[in-house]
């Protein structure tokens, strides 16, 4: 990944990439008696997988997405593949060079959808990773992870953090309609409706925000509030699919 210094600077400040940014680089930094593995979970949209995305920019971290497809051959390729390495023939064998990469390189490794590797029962993978590198691991997960991964308790006890990605405060939702609205000024009082009809997720907000653009660019509009919006009888974005009307 190639770090784009002006977006980096725009988004850093929302909560849950500072969170994420803050753990890894905890990580990274930890004494050498300390265990280097950090969870950051929480709900689906909270965008937890753009903070991952900032942080492996941020500390030239390799970074791999996992499947619900993947076995721990898989995942082990995808790894490797990411550090540009040609994976060897066997799992033991490609476990033994994503470990020596980590260790000579010094560099971190975010593993985001973790569920599915608890799912494949393959956390002893990552365990063995860890334990062969000793390199900071980020994994990114879904609200339960932490409670899953009680059932590895060798690897659960080698946690440094467990940190909870939280739900998109105003400031965040002033910061993503700069981000993602650069052309169209949205009012604060229809951010704050945004902000609390999507109850902080970050990625329905990025959804309304596109919605509140593309509607007032439609009328040649550079700026809109909340009076504005709703005086064209429009309805902000929930999730939930419309009743059907006959």
């Amino acid at each position: 990944m190639t770090e784009n210094n002006n977006m980096g600077n725009t988004i850093a400040p929302l909560v849950n990439i500072s969170l994420c940014a803050t753990a890894l680089d905890r990580a990274m930094k930890r004494p050498s008696h300390l265990p280097g593995l950090v969870t950051f979970y929480g709900e689906s949209g909270l965008g937890k997988s753009f903070s991952a995305s900032y942080s492996a920019n941020r500390f030239r971290a390799y970074y791999v997405e996992c499947k619900s497809s993947w076995t721990r051959k898989a995942m082990l390729i995808a790894i490797l593949k990411s550090m540009g390495i040609v994976p060897a023939k066997n799992n033991a064998e490609m476990t033994d060079q994503v470990s020596e990469e980590l260790a000579l390189s010094g560099r971190p490794l975010i593993i985001d959808e973790m569920d599915y590797i608890v799912e494949k029962k393959a956390v002893e993978v990552i365990q063995d990773i860890y334990e062969g590198s000793n390199a900071a691991i980020l994994m990114i997960g879904e609200e339960k992870l932490p409670s899953k991964l009680k059932k590895w308790e060798r690897f659960h006890n080698r946690m440094l953090d467990w940190v909870p990605a939280q739900r998109a405060d105003l400031n965040d939702v002033d910061l993503l309609s700069k981000l993602y609205s650069p052309d169209v000024a949205i009012a604060q009082d229809l951010l704050d409706s945004i902000q609390k009809i999507n109850k902080g997720c970050v990625r329905r907000i990025c959804v309304n925000i596109e919605r509140v653009r593309a509607s007032a660019k439609a009328v040649g509009k550079t700026e809109i509030d909340l009076a504005t919006w709703a005086g064209g009888k429009r309805e902000l974005f929930t999730g939930e699919a419309p009743k059907r009307r006959f």
